[in-house]
Order: C-alpha cells, then sequence, then structure tokens
C-alpha cells in the first residue's frame, strides 16, 4: 500500500481484498453481534452502573470508527501493482537504513501507511519523520530528516525491496 499527497492510496489486489472482507465483518457479523451483547446487557437494568453495557458500546464505538476508516481508504484507494525492484525507496518497500553512516547500527522496516503494518516487520508512514526522509532516495544515497526534538538526524540507504507480505 502507498499513500500519495493527494489522498489516493494505492493498494495491491491483496490488501484490497484483506480491506474488503473486514470491512463485510465488521459491517454484518460483528455489527449483529455486538447488538445481541448491547441488547443483552441492556436487560440487566440499570445503565449507569452497568459496567458490561458500556463496555459493549465503547467496543461498538471503535468498531463504527473503524468502519468509516476502512470506508475513506477503500472509497479513495486504488489498486495497483506492487512498486518496482529498481532500488528506488517509495512506499510498499521494505528499507534497510544506517545511521550516521554507521554500517552496524542498521534498521529494516516497511514503509507503508498502518492499514499495511505487519507483525513481521515494524511499518514507518510515508507521511513519518523518517518515512518522508528516505521517500524517493537510491540505496547509498543519505537521507536527512527532522527528529522530533527539532534536530535532524541523517541515515544511508542499504537496501530497499518490495514488500512480499
Amino acid at each position: 500500500m502507498t499513500q500519495t499527497s493527494d489522498n489516493v492510496t494505492w493498494l495491491t489486489q491483496e490488501a484490497h481484498n484483506q480491506l474488503k472482507a473486514e470491512l463485510a465483518r465488521l459491517t454484518g457479523p460483528a455489527r449483529a453481534e455486538i447488538a445481541v451483547k448491547i441488547a443483552a446487557a441492556r436487560e440487566e437494568g440499570d445503565l449507569k452502573e452497568n459496567g458490561g453495557y458500556h463496555a459493549a458500546k465503547e467496543e461498538q464505538g471503535k468498531m463504527e470508527l473503524r468502519v468509516r476508516q476502512l470506508t475513506q481508504l477503500l472509497e479513495h484507494a486504488k489498486v495497483g501493482e506492487a512498486p518496482a525492484d529498481d532500488g528506488v525507496v517509495e512506499p510498499g518497500m521494505v528499507v534497510t537504513i544506517a545511521f550516521d553512516g554507521d554500517p552496524d547500527d542498521t534498521v529494516t522496516f516497511l514503509l507503508a501507511s498502518r492499514e499495511y503494518a505487519s507483525a513481521d516487520i515494524e511499518t514507518y508512514s510515508p507521511q513519518s519523520p523518517l518515512g518522508t526522509g528516505v521517500n524517493g532516495k537510491r540505496i547509498g544515497d543519505d537521507a536527512d530528516y527532522e527528529l522530533p526534538n527539532g534536530k535532524r538526524a541523517s541515515v544511508k540507504i542499504i537496501a530497499a525491496k518490495p514488500y512480499t507480505g
């Protein structure tokens, strides 16, 4: 998945299918399940002191927020191919960097939006300070970016390969 400045998110067909399936589950079976939980908790009596009711309502709120996020994401998504394996850092790439030119101090991460995040690899958003610094650079290039404390940092691009999930 890649995200561009005009709010278009590029998705692989696989990622698009996964997000559509999640949305279908949330708007179908999951919505029905939470309605049953709320109704059962409501029947227990006084809603002011009903922990089950409040927990179910909170769960419903979180679920509806995710439904809105997925709906917006899919409305603006374009399905396309994974990025080319050309050594240029872009969203959808697994990137290895070395901090301040130290070849022993490296980090490997996926440059992608959080919807594409994986438990297998750390994910950095293209809009993050590091993400904006490395995006568009080539293997061997140096990239500068601003740290949250206002200082500048420099990294060297060691590797960039398309994410294969």
